[in-house]
């Protein structure tokens, strides 16, 4: 398999915009929609397709945020994966895919995502990863979890 983490594009926009997590799911993603206009107004975003063999499987967006004082944190802010490609290790395989990328692109140093604690899914996932929580909550009130490199 052909597995390719691609910049959303006008090229590819519509195809990615197509793309839907379960319905149990919503809760615990913003919409691609709702991502590529944070992306929009915040230029430390990067989103990305996920693609498998050429076909559009997932959506991710990450970067490194400033903190105002000349420091920030790198963090993988979205990962989704349509629901029609779901219980494949998409998930697994684009996580391990995205952390090298974010680390070959902005160097060694912890990554950061936030998690809603009732995604034990995906929590499963990150702690595989080797992704712990840190005791802090993001703005919207996912527990942050954090893997040192």
């Amino acid at each position: 398999m052909e597995w390719e983490i691609c910049k959303v594009t006008s090229n590819n926009k519509e195809e990615l915009l197509s793309l839907r997590v379960a319905e149990e799911q919503m809760q615990f993603i913003e919409t691609i929609e709702e991502s590529l206009l944070e992306a929009a107004q915040w230029k430390e975003f990067r989103p990305v397709g996920l693609y498998v063999d050429g076909v559009p499987v997932g959506f991710a967006m990450y970067g490194f945020l400033g903190d105002g004082k000349g420091g920030g944190n790198l963090w993988i802010d979205r990962l989704l994966i349509d629901e029609n490609f779901q219980g494949r290790g998409y998930g697994r395989h684009f996580m391990e895919l995205l952390i090298q990328r974010v680390l070959d692109e902005y160097g060694e140093q912890p990554i950061y995502l936030s998690v809603y604690p009732e995604n034990t899914d995906a929590i499963r996932l990150y702690e595989k990863l080797g992704f712990v929580f840190i005791g802090e909550y993001d703005t919207k009130g996912e527990q942050i979890m954090r893997k040192s490199s």
